[in-house]
């Protein structure tokens, strides 16, 4: 098992007075060789925007892009004619493939949001843009996991790309067992709120862990946490 960890004060930062963001690989004015991407994984950065804030209209190509709402809404517009409100609760994707626009505001006028945003590599490039979203329940991840993302899953977010995201909420002291679909593939651990430990290794609150050349992991709720898990292929 190999494994690479980036603890949460550690990421690079941007702050334009509107936006607060976390990046965990290179992005933007945040630039670190030793963390350009695990695997295909290429971005994850933790934003919070202002109220009535956001991005203006910006191009993208030949990339997956995933947005998960933690807290607040978000307002998504883009040249495919796709105008929607993403709530917290729902994930977000959105295959930029032969290229697209689109823009991202905070729909509330009075309350902050913060999501994630993650940038995968695609397996196919130059398809059609597509969009969708969908809401999931949060009971559904109660001490399980819940795909939320996958290339062969009905329930989930169709990705193009062999990669499955994934959302675990883990009572205090308990364990749960992940097998990855692929011995090429890695796991991308993001701790979104708590404590865990993982084959061994403790990480808390917006730490990442990024865990490969295994089989498994053993994941143990150090405190009552919430996870997301990306499996990506390594190459």
């Amino acid at each position: 098992m190999k494994t690479v960890l980036h603890k949460a004060d550690t990421r690079g930062t941007a702050f334009f007075g509107w936006l607060h963001s976390r990046h965990t690989f290179s992005f933007g004015r945040y630039y670190d060789p030793d963390r350009i991407h695990f695997g295909a994984l290429r971005v994850l950065n933790d934003d919070i925007v202002e109220p009535g804030m956001g991005f203006g209209t910006h191009p993208h190509d030949n990339m997956e892009i995933v947005s998960i709402p933690l807290q607040g809404d978000l307002e998504h517009k883009d040249s495919t004619g796709n105008t929607e409100v993403i709530r917290t609760g729902d994930v977000q994707i959105m295959s930029a493939g032969s290229g697209l626009t689109h823009s991202e505001y905070n729909h509330s006028k009075d309350d902050k949001v913060n999501f994630l945003q993650l940038w995968v590599f695609p397996k196919e490039e130059n398809i059609t843009p597509r969009y969708d979203q969908k809401t999931f329940k949060s009971e559904d991840r109660n001490n399980q996991v819940q795909t939320v993302v996958a290339p062969d899953n009905e329930q989930a977010l169709w990705i193009n790309q062999d990669a499955w995201f994934s959302l675990a909420d883990i009572n205090k002291g308990l364990t749960l067992d992940y097998t990855l679909h692929s011995a090429e593939n890695g796991v991308y651990i993001f701790v979104i709120d708590g404590l865990v430990d993982v084959n061994g290794l403790s990480i808390s609150r917006r730490d990442g862990l990024g865990v490969y050349e295994t089989e498994k992991l053993e994941i143990k709720a150090g405190s009552d946490s919430k996870l997301l898990l990306v499996e990506v292929p390594m190459q």
